[in-house]
């Protein structure tokens, strides 16, 4: 690694990134051992202390090695669909082999099985249009047929995907897992499609090997936010393709009605479009969308309201703002990886096309300061997370491979010691 001043600096924002997380884990340990309600044994991330290995770990630490040594190289001589290819595997392997620390019940299969998640709700819903009709009628707790926690805090769209499963014979939890698995790779495709478009093919092919190697995978595998993720991600990768821009508005229409957050993606879809003639395909395509929920009886701002009362119905009500408001960003730096602190610095006086990862920045600092998503920003936040490491381009060439091996090393060390929630 050279020694020059820009990359001093690289080096420095990485430093207060992971000092972050630091102080984050110090005062969150503090806050649990004076039973300061902070809802998180494992503070700032959703999980508990417990450090193992497990069936996936050789092949964990194979994949990273592998692709810390050679997917540079490769991301920069192999041909455009060979290389996405080959990343859309090496994410699939990156992703199923760090759940499988945890072993393929409590790792995979048992994920989205517990009562808070969506597949507890999958066999009560008989009649679709009938269930969004009723659905804002359920989102409040303390009530006979309440929906569960993931399903409430959700719009329809995300139950929605699990029932369409169950109905095309892809029920229970490991065929959920391994869905969620499989899409929620495709970012590592979608993402660089996009970069491409907007920035040029080399700068797509730097971040290549960032996206397959995501830190994220962690919180992918499993969690239904890595569908979340790969919706967006699709999205906005045809919103920038020519003469595909509605059904690039459609589905990131159908990602509002996946999770509430999302509406802040159209902050992204704004940077991303190219011109006003496609901007406004996009927003017909999103208007369909949304045009069709409202119709079969699902209305976003009613269920949006009803939303932030269930919130504090539950455990959010108890979770200080004043440690979770910096601390969730402190999970940002370990969902994202370390070398996102210098993709952001040099994104900021970047030209225009490369903006995305600020753009990102800011959607998830408006989510922040909501007090929305206080904790458990770490897989909340993926769909965002992502786009991030778009920049990944701009990090000196002499220095990528070292921030790739620091982004791997970040994922092997969470996956590691704690047991995450997801």
């Amino acid at each position: 690694m050279t020694n020059d001043p820009p990359v001093r600096g690289d080096v420095l924002v990485a430093g207060v990134a992971l000092g972050l997380v630091g102080v984050a884990v110090g005062i969150g340990w503090l806050c649990n051992r004076w039973h300061v309600p902070i809802r998180a044994n494992a503070a700032p991330l959703f999980a508990d202390w417990l450090p193992h290995v497990g069936p996936g770990t050789p092949v964990a630490v194979a994949v990273a090695v592998l692709a810390v040594a050679y997917g540079p190289q490769m991301a920069a001589r192999s041909r455009w669909p060979s290389l996405l290819i080959t990343a859309y595997l090496t994410a699939v392997a990156w992703t199923f082999s760090l759940a499988l620390v945890d072993g393929w019940q409590r790792g995979l299969a048992g994920r989205l099985t517990t009562r808070p998640e969506y597949l507890h709700e999958v066999p009560r819903v008989t009649d679709i249009p009938a269930t969004l009709r009723a659905f804002t009628g359920r989102i409040l707790d303390f009530q006979p047929d309440s929906w569960t926690t993931h399903t409430s805090g959700h719009p329809p769209g995300a139950l929605l995907v699990f029932v369409w499963l169950d109905r095309i014979g892809l029920g229970g939890g490991g065929w959920a897992a391994i869905v969620c698995v499989l899409l929620g790779a495709t970012a590592a495709v979608t993402v660089p499609v996009t970069v491409r478009a907007l920035c040029g093919e080399e700068a797509a092919r730097a971040c290549v090997p960032f996206l397959a190697l995501f830190p994220g995978a962690v919180w992918m595998g499993v969690s239904a936010d890595a569908v979340f993720t790969a919706v967006v991600a699709a999205g906005l990768a045809l919103l920038v393709a020519p003469r595909l821009a509605l059904f690039g508005g459609a589905l990131l229409g159908f990602a509002m009605y996946l999770s509430y957050g999302l509406v802040l993606v159209a902050l992204l879809a704004l940077v991303a479009v190219g011109s006003v003639r496609r901007l406004a395909w996009g927003v017909a395509g999103a208007a369909a969308v949304v045009v069709a929920f409202t119709a079969a009886g699902f209305r976003w701002l009613d269920g949006y309201h009803l939303v932030v009362i269930r919130y504090y119905q539950g455990i959010a009500a108890q979770r200080p703002y004043a440690y979770w408001v910096w601390a969730d960003l402190a999970c940002l730096v370990l969902c994202a990886g370390p070398a996102a602190a210098p993709t952001l610095r040099r994104a900021l006086t970047a030209p225009w096309p490369n903006r995305l990862p600020v753009t990102a920045l800011l959607a998830i600092v408006a989510a922040d300061l909501s007090g929305l998503s206080k904790a458990e920003v770490e897989r909340i936040w993926l769909p965002y997370a992502v786009w991030l490491l778009a920049g990944a381009h701009l990090l000196p060439a002499s220095t990528r491979r070292w921030w790739l091996a620091a982004q791997a090393a970040t994922a092997l060390a969470v996956n590691h010691l704690v047991l995450t929630n997801w």
